[in-house]
């Protein structure tokens, strides 16, 4: 049972990220840079994504570190879930 819990507490967290920087592609498109949403977003979102970005080049002029912390958030959360079923 708490192996259970743990792996959706993992889950749940792991998808909540992703959804955050999702939304923080989806609005630094859309969105004016005053947004009070933006804003917000990226006040979350950018100290997940500063350690990325060092590392990271652009594309071209395309900022590819969104989706990168994205993979690495889902494979990380994979593999975590996959240790707590194999352990407990």
């Amino acid at each position: 049972m708490a192996a259970y819990i743990m792996a959706q507490l993992i889950y749940f967290t792991a998808q909540a990220i992703t959804l955050l920087i999702l939304a923080y592609a989806i609005l630094s498109w859309v969105a004016k840079p005053w947004n009070q949403i933006r804003l917000f977003v990226e006040r979350i979102s950018e100290p997940l994504l500063a350690p990325i970005r060092r590392v990271v080049p652009l594309v071209g002029m395309v900022d590819i570190s969104p989706l990168v912390l994205i993979l690495l958030v889902q494979l990380l959360s994979r593999i975590l879930i996959y240790i707590i079923y194999a352990v407990l």
